[in-house]
């Protein structure tokens, strides 16, 4: 079933605009940076769902993508440097009811937060994890991460990037995750309604996102996706898990949209039926699950 927020009859929903989930704080992001288009389609995306804020639980880490939920007029969790799934995961299981979006960038998620990721796939957590991407440690000032392009040259390469490029998106499809997509910055409304769907989407939803660095990574800017980023074909299966694979796999240009997804069920829903199975079977071992009430 579809993740939704449920209403009671006599409660009237609410019509909430993007700017209704605009917090007071401003964003102190560089000029120009990609984030701005990331929280503006979140804002759009929230909206389209009609999402109640006092319902919804946005967790990060550290890096400058990371302080999107102070932005946010959402309950807010900002953690340790790559522990953003653990946490989120540890929300949604002591209450299920509630929407759980992780925020954060390619070095908090794919270098040290690698451990978490593909667990958080194979055990398909309702959650959604969306990933600002810029091929950069952009808050420490620019060191080269898991995702910077071959030759790449930083503070920590300088004379060029000699580790290969890690691929999120086929990592998450091989891991289990049933929601696998890629966004971009610069197209907010297109990235709006992918992040509407990997919410609405019951299970572990990645939705990597083209979030260009303007101030410390010089090379994958905003000319630099331009004729290089196109919308994944009509006739794509979604549900093609080699289609998806071959998708994620094109380095000369990016395709952009939802790749993979598939229906199978969610940890929290398995959890929900364990404990229900135990209890009818053996009441004396209830004790052992109310840490999931």
């Amino acid at each position: 079933m579809e993740h939704t927020q449920t209403l009671s009859v006599e409660t009237q929903p609410i019509a909430r605009q993007p700017k209704d989930y605009k917090s007071d704080l401003e964003p102190i992001w560089c000029p120009g940076c990609g984030d701005y288009g990331v929280l503006n389609a979140l804002f759009k995306a929230l909206s389209q769902l009609n999402i109640d804020p006092d319902r919804t639980v946005l967790v990060s880490g550290i890096g400058c993508s990371s302080r999107l939920p102070g932005f946010v007029v959402t309950y807010g969790f900002h953690g340790v440097h790559g522990r953003i799934l653990p946490v989120a995961t540890g929300i949604k299981l002591a209450n299920p009811e509630l929407t759980v979006i992780g925020v954060g960038g390619d070095g908090d998620g794919y270098s040290i937060g690698m451990e978490h990721f593909p667990h958080a796939c194979r055990r398909n957590i309702d959650i959604t994890y969306l990933v600002m991407n810029n091929q950069i440690y952009g808050l420490t000032k620019g060191q080269t991460s898991p995702t910077s392009s071959p030759m790449f040259v930083t503070k920590t390469t300088p004379f060029g990037n000699v580790e290969g490029t890690l691929n999120p998106l086929q990592i998450a499809i091989v891991s289990g995750a049933t929601f696998v997509a890629r966004g971009y910055s610069s197209m907010p409304n297109q990235l709006a309604r992918i992040i509407a769907e990997a919410i609405r989407h019951p299970g572990f939803a990645l939705v990597d996102v083209f979030s260009p660095c303007v101030t410390f990574n010089k090379v994958q800017t905003f000319d630099y996706y331009k004729g290089r980023v196109y919308e994944v074909p009509e006739t794509h299966d979604p549900t093609d898990k080699f289609a998806a694979l071959k998708l994620a796999e094109e380095e000369e240009r990016f395709p952009i949209g939802i790749l993979y997804r598939v229906e199978r069920p969610t940890l929290d829903e398995q959890v929900a039926m364990i404990k229900q199975r135990a209890h009818t079977d053996n009441p004396s071992v209830e004790h052992l699950f109310r840490r999931f009430q």
